[in-house]
């Protein structure tokens, strides 16, 4: 259906409009959504949209058949991801060999094509549907439910399923006290990590005096493995504006700013589409909805400095300023951006809010724990078998994440850890699988909810040089501005560099653990507070590890190339030459169809030879 732009003048005509647009809403009708987030269009799926578009077109099938291009589906290891309604058919690995088939079998004749069904790998059975699949019948989907529905560069089908609903609701029918009132017994948190009640920093800030005030998104994400945020924004923009809206409304601001990272450029195409359909329509811009209640958006986009992630220093970079952080108090809801104040919340709050004002705070809270309601967004990646992006209640313990939604470790594997709350978070081992994913039990364990990333590490991974290469990544990205932060972290990784090298002490750890507290309690921003994390948490859960890279001389996970040592099994090794000749230090020596032998002295324990042997005989140690 084609809408005409005219823009809206009062509640009643978004209600007219709505209304006009429930055909849209209909599952019951033949309709394929094709994934169209970054991941999956990586893999093609743009490719295939294209030519469901196409055969559609050709065979005349547009009135019967619906397609959208729309955000991301979530598992994200079976992209390029297709969904077939009704019936939510859940095909995997879509390539475009599949496009007629599809259309042909399963869009008109309500067939199968069962090469492209999920196959579940403990029982072995095929899986239809989504509502089957472990990996989505198990997660609660309240944000990215929205994700399969919508195509983000369309606001008519945002507002077709209650989309600024919420903002009529706040203009209309509450006071900006309500509002906020509203967002505090919701007990909604910051979802960007620190969990800081969202209400209280709007009420901070409403109560603060001054007659210019801002609402900022902070869209910095810069964890590694981490992609929460990019997805609401690239799936479902005009919920993240929606949310700045209301909190405009709550605190009396009149101007909001996206902080967005360079790095994700059709997150900033779709989010500016956003902002130009909704001021189309008078749901931004002056006197919105037709009432007294001014608001517009603009974008800032940052050079990807991981610091930037920090309220203040976010707020420095988007003046135009050297983004590096600043001593608190005064908080940005005192004095922010441009010195006014300023509320400053992440992509994946701001999408909470319209929730909590279309259906209550008693409603949201139905799902969460006492003190932190609604849910939470991870990406769960690593050594799991279903990585993807996965949204359960807060609550939920590790051990229902990893294992019966991510479906376990790959390759039959031990967990040995993972890690939670990206660079700034803490390694929790298999003994902590059941505590459940709170920001305070996640603080007590020694990690934090950060924004959202979970990597998982199985048997084979070294916690040492994970250790390592967190506070690689911490060392390069901090501002260097206070001294514990600056020279703390870069002494934690010549330590640990030192233990990794078997050049270590026993005496080292306790050094070691000294240090890492100090960084922690004297650093001036949340950079550096957590940067500790990583070794504090691998030292408390995995110590006996570090005390054989320094006693022993030994990596158990034979991973430090310095401790681990390359042999052949006489009793495997065929004499096939292969690994002689793909050697690049020409360590392998042995006549052809006899056993070959590995000189350690020459050995430069790059594994080439383990990738290259067909018959397992080469091993580390």
């Amino acid at each position: 259906m084609t809408v005409t732009p005219k823009r809206l003048r009062a509640p009643e005509d978004l209600t007219v409009l709505r209304q006009s647009l429930v055909d849209r809403t209909d599952d019951r009708k033949p309709r394929i959504a094709v994934c169209g987030d970054t991941g999956c269009a990586v893999c093609g799926s743009l490719g295939l949209a294209s030519s469901f578009k196409e055969i559609i077109e050709r065979r005349g099938l547009k009135d019967r058949v619906g397609l959208k291009v729309t955000g991301c589906l979530g598992f994200c290891e079976q992209g390029p991801v297709v969904l077939v309604f009704p019936g939510e058919i859940f095909y995997r690995k879509v390539g475009p060999g599949d496009v007629e088939e599809i259309i042909d079998r399963t869009v008109l004749g309500g067939e199968l094509v069962e090469r492209l069904l999920y196959r579940d790998p403990i029982t072995g059975q095929k899986l239809p549907r989504c509502s089957d699949l472990p990996f989505y019948k198990n997660q609660t989907r309240v944000l990215l439910e929205g994700n399969w529905r919508i195509d983000p560069n369309d606001i008519y089908d945002y507002i077709a399923r209650g989309g600024y609903s919420a903002v009529a609701k706040a203009l209309y029918e509450m006071t900006p006290e309500d509002v906020i009132s509203e967002v505090k017994e919701a007990r909604l948190r910051g979802r960007g990590g620190a969990g800081f009640p969202t209400g209280l920093k709007w009420e901070i800030c409403r109560k603060t005096k001054g007659d210019t005030k801002y609402v900022v998104c902070n869209a910095d994400e810069g964890d590694p493995g981490a992609f929460m945020d990019r997805s609401l924004l690239e799936g479902n923009p005009h919920s993240v504006l929606e949310g700045m809206i209301i909190a405009g409304i709550g605190i009396g601001a009149r101007h909001g700013v996206i902080y967005v990272r360079a790095e994700y450029p059709t997150a900033v195409v779709k989010i500016r589409n956003a902002i130009e359909q909704a001021s189309e329509l008078g749901l931004l811009g002056e006197n919105i909805l037709g009432s007294d209640f001014s608001f517009d958006v603009t974008i800032s986009k940052g050079a990807g400095a991981f610091v930037c992630g920090e309220e203040t220093a976010l707020l420095l970079s988007a003046e135009g300023k050297v983004g590096e952080p600043r001593q608190k108090p005064p908080f940005p809801a005192e004095k922010g951006y441009k010195g006014k104040p300023t509320v400053i919340n992440n992509v994946e709050t701001f999408a909470n809010v319209p929730l909590i004002i279309k259906n209550g705070a008693a409603e949201y809270r139905r799902v969460g724990t006492e003190k932190s309601g609604g849910t939470k967004i991870f990406c769960l990646v690593g050594k799991v078998n279903n990585t993807g992006l996965v949204e359960v209640p807060l609550g939920i313990t590790l051990r229902e994440i990893i294992f019966g939604i991510g479906g376990g470790i790959k390759n039959g594997k031990r967990f040995k850890a993972v890690q939670t709350g990206g660079p700034s978070g803490g390694c929790l081992p298999e003994q902590m699988l059941d505590l459940k994913v709170d920001f305070e039990e996640l603080s007590r364990a020694g990690s934090i909810m950060g924004s959202g990333g979970m990597i998982v590490m199985d048997e084979d991974t070294c916690v040492v040089d994970i250790a390592r290469y967190f506070l690689q990544f911490l060392k390069s990205e901090s501002c260097g501005k206070c001294f514990s932060c600056r020279e703390g972290i870069n002494r934690m990784l010549e330590i640990v560099e030192g233990i990794a090298a078997g050049e270590g002490s026993p005496e080292d750890l306790d050094l070691l653990e000294e240090l890492a507290c100090a960084v922690k309690d004297a650093s001036m921003c949340g950079l550096g507070q957590t940067s500790a994390n990583p070794v504090l948490s691998t030292l408390r859960y995995f110590r006996d590890e570090y005390l054989a890279h320094v006693e022993l001389k030994k990596c158990p996970a034979a991973v430090c190339r310095a401790l681990i040592r390359f042999q052949i099994d006489e009793n495997l090794c065929t004499g096939c030459g292969i690994c002689r000749k793909e050697c690049p230090a020409e360590a392998i020596e042995g006549e052809r169809r006899k056993p070959h032998t590995i000189d350690p002295n020459r050995c430069m324990k790059c594994g080439v030879c383990m990738e290259v042997c067909k018959f397992g005989a080469i091993t580390k140690s």
